[in-house]
């Protein structure tokens, strides 16, 4: 098959221009909209949370200036009752407003992933093409998983931080608006800090989520051929390149590691000096008696807690640049629009009779080199029709169109006298069924990969498993047509897999069918029992048949003999080997190859 050409690395991901932040939150918080009332509720345990945390310096001082100062035990006692009622009644708030953060967030995130696979799903072959399977796994998962921290421990914890925050200042102003002034006299150097790492943190989370997805999609990849990895010995050489990419991975964590590893102590040299402006400040008043030694020990406190919000704020700026740089990527794939779209009034049809026209129909792949110049034919209801042709002459791409997975680029391709373009493509492909050369199994069972989820009897299961003859191999099975599947059929012979493909085309009753060298991976005595079958199966139905072995298709009705993208000859076998054209000329080189 022809295939579209690729970028350099298909490991490389995409690049992305800079992304205003608040445009990405704002969208984020979408997501949040089904859940506003129970957000809501989150929000306002916070506040009271919030408020009650003041409490405590405060009753410190009156500890420390009313009763300690005065020798009132019996007073003292009562405050330190009031302070074991406030921490019993914080903790309860906040194992609730846990608990119910914790809960809206894992919504989010399903309703997110359930959302992202549907829209996968959605996309054409083109851009399957595009996208190597590693990479659309990170999006799914890493990706979401980043995100989940940002809903279940970073919006709304952050503005429990800033209520905190605020409680903060409204308590120290209230209490001593100077003592207030001091220990927010170092706000500003905090807020410089934080700008100066902002840009070099998002970067470098941007650089740590590129390298993460580019590991996957070379793990995907080389996990999936390992079989030819170790057949062709290049263990060493895969380790090598693996190596690289995680060493990549490993100097993007550590970069992140070493802004952080200034950006905190920058901070706790910031805490530190407010915490000695206070000491300096604080004493000088109450040496001179302007306050009390309360007042400057719930000042050292409050200043304590004003710097433990912005830490946590900061750590969670940590998990927000992470979020970012993952809600860029998946709202990027979430942006792409399918290439295959159904239009606005389909064509709506109970039956399909099967015709199919090619007119004039050019396709390229990469919209640049056109792998098919201007092909024309018609296939009757009922008629097989057999595509040959050198490899790259574009027999793949023909069912490849005459299927939809892509759209013509030139002319038109009609069935049953409509352009395929006009009908909803999934009442399309329902009339469709396609044997691929290369079988895909499921992990499940043997009766779940022929129905791929349908709703068929287990009458009709068996009779379509019977009629290609797979009933011979799964009765033979402990668990019969409940026997478990491996990842890809793995325990299976390559032959039994092509019968399971069979049985999982046959069991749907298609007007149209497609087999794209189905009996490529057959041995000689299971392919005579397919040949039975598929002649059995074709009666009556419209087949098309690509094949490089052409012994496979002397029967039928027509074949069509595509040459670099042109439709050279067409006839019946004993027509074609008349002409002594292209057709007899591959007869002749399959002839003496298999003398």
């Amino acid at each position: 098959m022809t295939r579209q050409r690729q970028p350099k690395s298909i490991h490389q991901e995409e690049a992305l221009g800079k992304v205003f932040e608040p445009q990405l939150v704002r969208r984020l918080a979408t997501y949040l909209k089904p859940y506003s009332w129970l957000v809501a509720l989150s929000i306002v345990l916070l506040l009271i949370t919030a408020g009650l945390e003041q409490l405590s310096p405060y009753l410190t001082k009156v500890a420390i200036d009313d009763h300690m100062a005065t020798g009132d035990f019996k007073g003292l006692v009562g405050i330190v009752l009031l302070f074991i009622a406030l921490y019993v009644a914080l903790g309860l708030l906040r194992v609730a407003q846990a608990m119910v953060t914790g809960w809206v967030g894992e919504r989010v995130i399903y309703d997110l992933r359930q959302e992202i696979f549907a829209h996968i799903q959605k996309q054409s072959l083109r851009f399957h093409d595009r996208n190597p399977v590693g990479r659309l796994v990170t999006r799914v998962t890493s990706d979401v998983q980043t995100l989940s921290e940002i809903f279940s421990s970073g919006v709304v914890v952050v503005f429990g931080d800033l209520f905190t925050l605020i409680g903060i200042v409204i308590a120290m102003f209230l209490l001593e608006w100077r003592m207030a002034l001091v220990s927010i006299a170092v706000v500003p150097l905090m807020i410089a800090a934080t700008f100066f790492y902002r840009t070099r943190l998002r970067e470098a989370f941007r650089e740590v989520r590129l390298k993460t997805a580019s590991l996957n999609a070379f793990l995907q990849e080389h996990l999936s051929g390992v079989r030819i990895v170790q057949l062709f010995s290049i263990e060493k050489k895969t380790s090598e390149r693996f190596a690289n990419a995680n060493d990549e991975l490993r100097e993007g964590h550590l970069k992140t590691v070493r802004l952080f590893s200034i950006f905190f102590p920058i901070l706790e040299l910031i805490s530190a000096l407010a915490l000695a402006l206070i000491v300096l400040r604080g004493g000088y008043l109450s040496l001179n008696g302007v306050i009390s030694i309360g007042m400057v020990v719930a000042f050292i406190q409050y200043t304590e807690r004003f710097f433990h919000p912005i830490r946590d704020l900061a750590e969670k700026w940590n998990i927000f640049q992470s979020g970012m740089a993952s809600a860029e990527r998946v709202f990027n794939l979430l942006d792409s629009k399918p290439a295959i779209t159904d239009p606005e009034e389909p064509v709506h049809r109970d039956h399909l009779e099967g015709r199919v026209e090619f007119r004039d129909v050019r396709f390229s792949y990469d919209g640049e080199e056109e792998v098919l110049h201007g092909v024309d034919f018609t296939i009757e209801p009922g008629e097989t029709v057999a595509i040959v042709g050198a490899t790259g002459a574009g027999k793949s791409t023909i069912i490849n169109l005459a299927g939809r997975f892509y759209d013509v680029t030139g002319g038109q391709v009609l069935m049953d006298g409509v352009d395929v373009r006009d009908w909803k493509r999934d009442q399309l492909l329902h009339h469709i069924a396609y044997v691929p050369q290369d079988i895909f199994l499921f992990s499940g069972t043997i009766r779940e990969n022929i129905t791929l989820g349908a709703d068929f009897s287990d009458e009709s299961v068996r009779e379509a498993a019977k009629t290609v003859h797979a009933d011979h191999f799964i009765e033979r099975l402990p668990g019969g047509y409940e026997e478990p599947v491996t990842e890809r059929g793995s325990t299976l012979s390559s032959g039994q897999r092509q019968l399971l493909s069979f049985a999982r085309a046959i069991v749907r009753d298609p007007a149209l069918l497609i087999l794209d060298e189905a009996t490529s991976s057959v041995d000689p005595e299971t392919e005579s029992l397919i040949q039975d079958a598929m002649q059995r199966l074709m009666k009556g139905r419209t087949s098309i048949i690509v094949a490089h072995r052409l012994s496979t298709i002397q029967r039928a009705d027509k074949i069509l003999v595509m040459h670099k993208g042109l439709l050279r000859e067409s006839g019946t076998h004993k027509e074609l080997l008349q002409q002594k054209g292209l057709y007899w000329k591959l007869f002749q080189v399959q002839y003496k190859r298999a003398a």
